[in-house]
C-alpha cells in the first residue's frame, strides 16, 4: 500500500465525493420518489426524524470523525480510514442508483 499511502489526500477527496456527496445526492433523489425509503439502521431514523438535515448531519459526523481519528492517531495503516469511506461510498452510491433506476 505504499503508493496508496502517498496519495492519501486524493483518497480523502474521493471519500468526500463518493460517501459525502454521491451517496447523499443519490439518497435524496431516491427519497424524492414515493417508492424508495432509507434502509440504513442509523440513517433511516435520522432521516425520518430530521429529514435532509439529519442525513447531511450524519454524513458530516461520520466523515469528520474518520478524519479526526486519522489525524490524531496516524499509523502506517491509516490509509484504511479514507479507503473504507471510498469503498463504502462507491458501493452505496451504486446501490442507490440501482434502486432509483429500478423503481
Amino acid at each position: 500500500m505504499g503508493w496508496l499511502s502517498e496519495r492519501v489526500g486524493l483518497l480523502w477527496v474521493a471519500a468526500v465525493l463518493l460517501y459525502g456527496v454521491g451517496d447523499t445526492v443519490a439518497t435524496l433523489v431516491g427519497l424524492s420518489t414515493a417508492s424508495v425509503a432509507e434502509g440504513g439502521p442509523v440513517a433511516g431514523p435520522g432521516v425520518e426524524a430530521c429529514g435532509r438535515a439529519g442525513l447531511m448531519g450524519l454524513k458530516t459526523v461520520v466523515i469528520g470523525g474518520f478524519f479526526i481519528v486519522w489525524r490524531v492517531a496516524p499509523t502506517p495503516g491509516g490509509v484504511a480510514l479514507p479507503l473504507a469511506l471510498v469503498v463504502t461510498g462507491g458501493t452505496v452510491t451504486g446501490w442507490n442508483l440501482f434502486v432509483i433506476g429500478t423503481s
